[in-house]
């Protein structure tokens, strides 16, 4: 394999990678707060659907992308209504919700645009002009494609958000001891109501990412990345930026995936790649990857 093809190969695993990370970044915000946030899936769906319609009926990609931020948050609320006020079970919840984002987002597709399986074709992210400045092959494009640039200064920023800011400092002590955090009088509700839209923002994003690369909103388009983006949280230790590595491997996954397309190699085992690499992973982190003590545990102030 020639150099050209290496770079080909690493610039296509960073593309694939940007919707993996962003899910496992606003994962983590989340989870770091004590809350499980199962319902990926669902955001990410919403989000695209989001994003496809803002194009649509906007005939603006900027504003189907702000669209997709305020579905994902939107959703994330509802989550954090169900597991943080009325403290539900959150596994519960989050599968609920990824079940109300297929069928919503089926039912939005029939009743707008007449067909169960996808939208008609809408305009994608422009091109930033940084491209042009960067004269090498795959990379200029790579960098020109908006939601890249940004994944790559997202990954410092939600790690200086949750390491480095009185916030994530809260956030983090409201995931493992709660009741301490209301001791001092801070408000539990509140910080993760903070930590889930969050993270509703960053799927949002991913949903985003999804729907302008392929130009429309295909049912089920997210494909179970909701779930592989909260396998590499977990290999990256709730750690934003270890999350968004760990995707790396799964990005290298799918695009060893595509590029094997057309090979002689058997497609239904194509298929499963990513997933079993998914499960090869935590095989081989879950045991050593320690979550926030009070993860999945809801708090209720008059028992602290």
């Amino acid at each position: 394999m020639n150099a050209l093809a290496i770079l080909l190969f690493a610039a296509a695993t960073l593309r694939i990678t940007v919707p993996y990370a962003l899910a496992a970044m606003g994962s983590s915000l989340s989870e770091r707060g004590g809350v499980v946030c199962l319902a990926l899936e669902g955001i990410m769906l919403h989000g695209a659907l989001a994003y496809v319609l803002g194009a649509w009926y906007l005939h603006d990609p900027w504003l189907g992308l702000l669209c997709a931020v305020l579905a994902g948050v939107a959703t994330a609320a509802l989550h954090a209504l169900v597991t943080v006020t009325f403290r539900a079970d959150q596994i519960t919840s989050g599968i609920g919700l990824n079940l109300l984002a297929a069928g919503l987002t089926r039912f939005v597709l029939v009743t707008v645009f007449h067909s169960s399986s996808n939208s008609p074709r809408v305009v994608g992210l422009p091109d930033l002009p940084i491209g042009a400045l960067v004269h090498v092959p795959a990379l200029g494009p790579l960098l020109a494609t908006p939601l890249v640039p940004l994944t790559l200064l997202l990954v410092p920023f939600a790690s200086w958000l949750l390491f480095r800011t009185p916030f994530g400092l809260r956030l983090r002590a409201t995931g493992e001891l709660p009741a301490a955090s209301a001791a001092v009088g801070l408000s539990v509700a509140k910080l993760r109501y903070g930590g889930v839209l969050l993270c509703g923002a960053f799927a949002g994003l991913a949903g985003a990412w999804l729907a302008s690369e392929q130009h429309s909103f295909t049912d089920g388009m997210t494909g179970g990345r909701g779930y592989i983006a909260i396998a590499a949280m977990i290999v990256g230790k709730w750690h934003p930026a270890g999350a968004a590595a760990a995707c790396l491997l799964f990005g290298a996954t799918e695009a060893a995936q595509i590029a094997l397309q057309g090979s002689g190699f058997p497609s239904p085992l194509l298929q499963a790649l990513p997933y079993a690499v998914t499960m090869l992973a935590l095989a081989g982190f879950i045991g050593r990857a320690t979550p926030p003590k009070s993860l999945g545990t809801p708090f209720d102030p008059e028992n602290a």
